[in-house]
């Protein structure tokens, strides 16, 4: 599993208590709240540098009128959008949605982009330049593919799959499920431990919770872009996706709000 990186753990923050900040967040917020866990004040800075470079992050100005940081529309698309996978019980249905594209080779780095956006979407690879991913994601690939000015190459179907080879062999073979299952194991071996003690310890100080909560939502949110929420049975049989969705929902429960009272400006 990828390590916490400055970059990513201010995205996670973001996700988790910056949206609800009154106006921007602070500079010497953003600085105390990642110090936290472990980054300097300096990789806050480029970072954040970084984040504004890509759109991310727009500069604004706190009340008292000091440097501050706020959303983009774009990121806050692209966190509403996270929302519903990082957060929510996949709804699953046996359509699946196809996406069929075709970039002419003088712009093949868009090519790229695409290959490599749906791959992060969660989407499986059927042959060149035919993708597939459960239906449920329509809307977000639609968001990403627009984001991206991509939709000129694209067109997006929903169907069954018909045939031949029985759908859970096909699965297996557009996804690479003993990847996908490592990642959930890595998530248990360094998320599971915290929960056991949180359950059998006192509670924690909100500083604590804080701390807690971002590097495991940090760790978690990547899940369920890699695996996309398949139907379970086409699933092996010990699949452990569902324990480890099990585990962060308990960790979320326990400590968010607790973590939300030390994520204050």
């Amino acid at each position: 599993m990828a390590e916490h990186t400055p970059r990513s753990l201010i995205v996670t923050f973001y996700g988790a208590y910056g949206r609800s900040f009154e106006g921007p967040v602070p500079v010497s917020a953003l600085i105390r709240l990642l110090g936290a866990v472990g980054v300097d004040a300096p990789s806050v800075r480029s970072s954040v540098s970084r984040l504004k470079r890509r759109g991310f992050l727009l500069p604004e100005r706190a009340a008292d009128g000091s440097a501050a940081y706020g959303l983009s529309d774009e990121a806050r698309q692209l966190l509403d959008d996270g929302d519903r996978r990082i957060y929510g019980s996949p709804q699953l249905s046996d359509e699946w949605l196809v996406a069929v594209f075709s970039v002419p080779e003088q712009e093949r780095h868009k090519r790229h982009l695409l290959r490599s956006r749906l791959a992060r979407l969660g989407f499986g690879a059927v042959a060149p330049g035919v993708w597939i991913a459960p239906a449920r994601l329509a809307e977000e690939t639609a968001h990403t593919l627009e984001r991206l000015h991509l939709t000129a190459y694209v067109e997006l179907f929903r169907g069954a799959h018909l045939g031949f080879a029985p759908t859970a062999e096909a699965v297996a073979r557009w996804w690479d499920l003993a990847s996908l299952a490592k990642q959930h194991e890595e998530f248990l071996d360094l998320h599971e431990p915290a929960l056991r003690a949180l359950q059998s310890g006192p509670a924690p100080t909100p500083e604590e919770a804080y701390r807690g909560y971002l590097l495991a939502l940090d760790s978690w949110r990547r899940l369920p872009y890699a695996d996309p929420g398949l139907p379970r049975e086409l699933l092996p049989a010990d699949w452990p996706g569902d324990r480890a969705a099990a585990v962060f929902a308990d960790l979320h429960a326990r400590l968010r709000e607790p973590g939300a009272r030390f994520a204050q400006p």
